[in-house]
């Protein structure tokens, strides 16, 4: 299916930039502090079957705030134009939208 069929060119950029917003997001969130809020940090009890420990942080800036929300934003708004655009209820479709909605995510590679 994938191979036959034609996306509007609107979904076809909703997918990409989807793509790319996620990726600039995953990317933020690996520079970013473990805690938005400042914290002390802290060291995982003796025994404790998942230990786990975390240093002291400053939290996130406003800046940071502010660059995930809007980010977040543009996730939320392509999601609903990548969900509810009419070429999903098109015979083109041919009755399986999901195999049409997978075909679409593999238009575009994973963005590194």
């Amino acid at each position: 299916m994938a191979e036959t069929l034609d996306f509007p060119a609107d979904l076809r950029a909703a997918q990409q930039e989807s793509r790319q917003v996620t990726a600039e997001l995953e990317a933020l969130y690996r520079e970013l502090p473990w805690s938005v809020e400042p914290h002390p940090g802290f060291t995982a009890r003796e025994g404790d079957p998942f230990p786990t420990e975390r240093p002291a942080t400053e939290g996130w800036t406003p800046e940071q705030q502010e660059k995930v929300a809007q980010l977040r934003a543009r996730q939320r708004e392509l999601a609903t134009v990548l969900i509810t655009h009419p070429y999903w209820s098109t015979e083109a479709v041919s009755g399986d939208v999901v195999g049409a909605r997978m075909a679409l995510k593999r238009l575009f590679p994973p963005v590194a």
